[in-house]
């Protein structure tokens, strides 16, 4: 019986040194891990704070990008070419009626800033892509129709008339329009057939100028 005691106790000693043994091992595993983890952690918060950097850089050259492009938009309307015209037609006489439209041709130049305006053809040729605004009027006898047309390469835009009267002596009209033009895009006023309008440098005028790159 003793000797049966004495193995019982010696083996039941042998496993507690073993199960002590697997704690100390499964502390230390857990150690590591926690460390690990620990380490991780702090990477984590280093990297929370490279991120509102960045972030904080980011609005930084958010606000520099556009106070980029609004300088760029000052300098471009700084480098948008100067067009302005304004002219008449020399002379005092009726013009038409003709059995056909006729282009008019305004000869006596006011002014041409930029030289778009053609003096010889009557008509202006946008040097650049923008929005444009034109202006005509007219002054004629009453006696006779009116008709005039704003148009842009071949096609109407605006157009201002009036008819004949036995009791109105003259007549005096116009319109206008803003246009965008194309580089190129051709402009003139047209006389419709078969009407008339009096040639005065003062009062029958083609005037136009850009008012801004598009």
């Amino acid at each position: 019986m003793l000797v049966l005691f004495c193995g019982l106790t010696l083996a039941q000693n042998d496993v507690n040194e073993t199960e002590i043994s697997e704690i100390s091992v499964l502390f230390q595993e857990l150690g590591a891990v926690k460390a690990k983890l620990e380490a991780v952690e702090t990477k984590l918060k280093a990297t929370e704070n490279q991120v509102l950097v960045l972030n904080e850089k980011c609005k930084s050259l958010e606000t520099k990008l556009e106070e980029t492009e609004n300088q760029v938009l000052v300098l471009q309307e700084k480098e948008a070419p100067k067009i302005v015209f304004s002219a008449g037609i020399a002379g005092n006489s009726a013009i038409g009626p003709f059995s056909t439209s006729k282009t008019l041709i305004y000869t006596r130049v006011i002014t041409n800033v930029g030289n778009a305006y053609n003096q010889h053809t009557g008509i202006f040729v946008a040097p650049v892509r923008g929005m444009y605004y034109f202006s005509f009027f007219y002054h004629a006898g009453g006696g006779k129709s009116v008709g005039l047309q704003l148009k842009k390469n071949n096609q109407v835009v605006v157009w201002s008339a009036d008819h004949k009267s036995s009791y109105d002596g003259a007549d005096n009209g116009g319109n206008a329009a803003f246009l965008v033009l194309q580089r190129g895009d051709q402009v003139y006023i047209q006389l419709d057939a078969n009407r008339h309008v009096w040639g005065n440098p003062y009062g029958t005028t083609f005037s136009g100028f850009l008012l801004h790159k598009v």
